[in-house]
């Protein structure tokens, strides 16, 4: 949610703005802003509701006077309506100064009531607002804006990330963060700020990740941290692993249909490097292997689309590494007194690294006792940064609200995860490693096969069924995770009802929902691997087709037992039973991508979604 760039340097910062913006509008918006410190020393501010372009075209039919300082804002509404007053930047200080800001601030009631009483007239229904008028009213007293961040900061509850500039300061663009990402981009003679480091990748790839509770002050030629009460901080800096082309169409329709295409490369990735003398071992949890010898239970906490990877990781770990493994949904996890502790191992999986409520149950699991580990595609991110180890997917810039290559590189994190488990705790034996081992080698060019066979087979699929009002999803062992990502993927991009089931559950409630036409998905498992399971669901296929659904049957090659009882057959290569979500998944991503389509829809911005749910 919200993108903020901030940028200090020698060229027209509108520009940088802009495109820094542009860059960020896979995290959802509804209005966007920018204020510039001109080069006379005036500051300039312009915003609108809307996408990015009703901002550049107001831009070009009034231009702002350019200068080397500016900050720029796109907006998800919380408090107040998406219009141009509740835009940012917000002003204070008559004018002078503007202030953005991504977050929450809890207790913007009492004290924008503190201020009322001082005199403040407030123009939006924002807490931003609140905030740029306490910076504003603190300046006035010090005249030092790093100095009025610090009193500010500190009187403000909530999750927030702020940027501010003031016209008294050129050449100056603060920042704080608490429970919110910023990242700093380091260049030659300039720098930058971001959300994250889409916004700035264009420039420089040397970043910089500010920690909690801490404020960043830029100048062309330097960048100072701090932590909310002034002490220095020594902040590491680190190298971004994808450039500025990474995140880029490249000549595709949609980022959606770009990243559907990129999985066997993520795939790859993730595991390269991760596997030595046939067995699988993590760099990154090198000397950690208390992490794991001493665990008695594990639980995978994530939200969306990454709680179903991490259902398909509970299965893997208990597999291999033999250990009881409970995944929650993080807003549930902290509110309901889990019993966690010492020998509790918390697996937290998030794209961003920066899920809110991901992140606090994160902390909490800390504040209790429990090891903790992230599963994290953005280097310099804050979960990553709150535990006690990481291991990074490595699926490059996800744009797409929906989830895709990420979804597949945190399923390989798990398997290579408990695959490493496994090893450190004694429990997968040699040969099943190797085999597993060799598993996951071949994962990447099955995947390919998948996209290369059944991708226009699909797509034809989809666009047959545009006028679709429901579809169902089945599944069994791994096979229900994938259902239950299936409809998620269908409902975020399509906007008609799905539901995924355990195809076990159908005679428990699901088959009154088939009538005539009734569209269902249903994920076979192997009849080879799963003998037992796979005639239970070739029986759920005969009970719904009996009652005149369209059955759609997901099955490997070879499979058929199906082929009496389906109205279309996709097909996925061979693989042993822990490895076909991989292969599963892709057909439903691309049929859910071509059923939007063909409705004349956004795949990759779908409404009222945000790529990163930084607030809870």
């Amino acid at each position: 949610m919200c993108g903020i760039v901030g940028y200090v340097g020698p060229r027209p910062s509108q520009d940088i703005l802009l495109a820094g913006l542009a860059r960020l509008e896979y995290r959802g918006y509804d209005s966007a802003g920018i204020a510039v410190i001109d080069s006379e020393g005036q500051l300039g501010m312009r915003k609108k509701a809307g996408k990015l372009q009703v901002l550049r075209d107001s831009l070009a039919d009034a231009p702002l006077a350019d200068g080397s300082t500016g900050i720029g804002h796109t907006r998800w509404a919380t408090h107040g309506g998406p219009t141009d007053v509740n835009a940012h930047p917000h002003l204070a200080d008559e004018g002078r100064l503007a202030l953005i800001h991504n977050g929450i601030i809890e207790n913007f009631a009492a004290l924008r009531d503190e201020l009322t009483a001082e005199g403040v007239t407030f123009v939006s229904e924002t807490d931003s607002e609140v905030a740029a008028a306490l910076l504003g009213r603190e300046y006035r007293a010090s005249g030092d804006l790093q100095a009025a961040f610090r009193s500010v900061v500190n009187r403000l509850e909530g999750a927030f990330t702020l940027l501010a500039v003031h016209q008294d300061e050129p050449g100056l663009v603060v920042g704080a963060r608490r429970n919110s990402p910023l990242v700093i981009g380091l260049g030659e003679g300039e720098n930058f700020l971001g959300s994250d480091v889409a916004a700035f990748v264009e420039h420089t790839r040397s970043a910089l990740a500010i920690g909690q509770d801490q404020i960043v002050a830029i100048t062309p030629a330097s960048v100072t941290v701090t932590t909310f009460d002034g002490e220095p901080v020594d902040a590491q800096p680190f190298e971004v692993s994808w450039n500025a082309a990474a995140a880029e169409k490249g000549g595709w329709s949609s980022f959606m249909a770009k990243e559907v295409a990129e999985q066997p490369e993520a795939v790859a990735n993730t595991i390269r490097g991760r596997i030595h003398d046939g067995e699988v071992v993590i760099p990154e949890l090198d000397g950690l292997d208390d992490l794991f010898t001493g665990v008695r239970r594990v639980i995978i906490t994530a939200c969306g689309t990454a709680s179903y990877a991490a259902l398909v990781g509970k299965y893997a770990i208990e597999q291999w590494a033999r250990v009881p493994v409970d995944v929650e949904l993080a807003h549930e996890l902290r509110y309901r007194d889990p019993v966690i502790g010492s020998e509790t191992l918390v697996v937290s999986i998030s794209q961003s690294g920066e899920t809110m409520d991901t992140l606090m149950a994160v902390k909490y699991a800390r504040e209790r006792g429990a090891r903790t580990l992230s599963i994290c595609n953005t280097q310099g991110a804050t979960i990553p940064r709150e535990s006690d180890a990481v291991v990074y997917t490595h699926a490059g810039p996800e744009v797409a609200v929906a989830s895709t290559k990420a979804f597949s590189a945190q399923i390989t994190a798990l398997l290579l995860l408990g695959l490493h488990m496994g090893r450190v705790r004694g429990t997968v034996s040699a040969s099943d490693s190797r085999a597993a081992v060799a598993e996951l080698q071949s994962l990447s060019a099955k995947v390919a096969q998948v996209l290369a066979e059944e991708s226009e087979h699909v797509s034809q699929l989809a666009g047959w069924m545009a006028d679709t009002r429901s579809v169902l999803f089945l599944g069994r062992h791994v096979g229900f995770p994938i259902a239950l990502e299936g409809a998620l993927k269908l409902k975020e991009i399509s906007y008609i009802h799905a539901e995924g089931f355990a195809a076990g559950e159908l005679k428990h409630g699901p088959i009154a929902l088939i009538e005539p036409g009734q569209p269902v998905f249903v994920l076979v498992p192997s009849p080879r691997h799963s003998a037992l399971i796979h005639s239970k669901v070739v029986s759920n296929i005969q009970e719904i087709r009996a009652r005149g659904a369209r059955v759609i049957v997901v099955a490997e090659e070879g499979d058929a037992a199906v082929l009496p009882y389906a109205d279309e057959v996709i097909r996925i290569p061979l693989a042993e039973p822990l490895f076909e979500p991989l292969l599963s998944v892709v057909p439903l991503q691309i049929f859910a991508m071509a059923l939007a389509t063909a409705k004349g829809l956004d795949v990759d911005q779908p409404r009222n979604l945000a790529k990163s749910v930084t607030v809870e």
